[in-house]
């Protein structure tokens, strides 16, 4: 498959923030991601944001953190233009993330409980774990207030990438 990630200058995020506003309203029923936790992701320190291209044609972004020191990396924004869903995209720039940083040993993300296609995604399709579920009985220590408040229930997923038999 054609994808290509090609980091997203900052001049473009905006526009990245418009498409990640438009892309997740529509995929949660009207409820925006709010403004500041698109910003936090956009510009956090570690910070690795890109536009994703299938056959020369951008179809979506993806913003990861990635620490070498700790091997570990999150998945903080993700998203693939409606009009693309179903055509294997996701999984295969998944495919691509994972290739692109391999010396990454941990994935996460979070995700709200009620995007059923989120999980499936990340499940069945790229070999997740859900290992935490956040609600009002259980709080992100690590989310700002704004997270907490706009996905009241949310799951916690990793990823731990197997040890190349080479590499020991």
């Amino acid at each position: 498959m054609d994808i290509q990630l090609k980091f997203t200058e900052k001049k473009d995020y905006e526009a990245f923030k418009k498409d990640v506003r438009d892309v997740f309203s529509l995929a949660s029923h009207g409820e925006a991601i709010p403004e500041e936790d698109i910003e936090e992701s956009l510009y956090a320190p570690q910070g690795q944001v890109y536009d994703i291209y299938w056959k020369g044609a951008k179809v979506g972004g993806v913003v990861l953190r990635i620490d070498s020191i700790s091997g570990r990396g999150a998945l903080d924004l993700f998203y693939i233009y409606s009009e693309f869903h179903s055509k294997g995209i996701g999984t295969a720039v998944w495919e691509l993330v994972e290739k692109t940083y391999p010396e990454t040993k941990i994935w996460e993300l979070v995700t709200p409980y009620f995007e059923k296609r989120n999980i499936h995604f990340y499940v069945n399709k790229c070999g997740f774990h859900i290992v935490e579920f956040f609600c009002k009985f259980h709080r992100d220590s690590h989310a700002g207030e704004s997270k907490t408040e706009s996905a009241e229930e949310f799951f916690r997923f990793e990823k731990h990438m197997t040890i190349d038999i080479e590499e020991v």
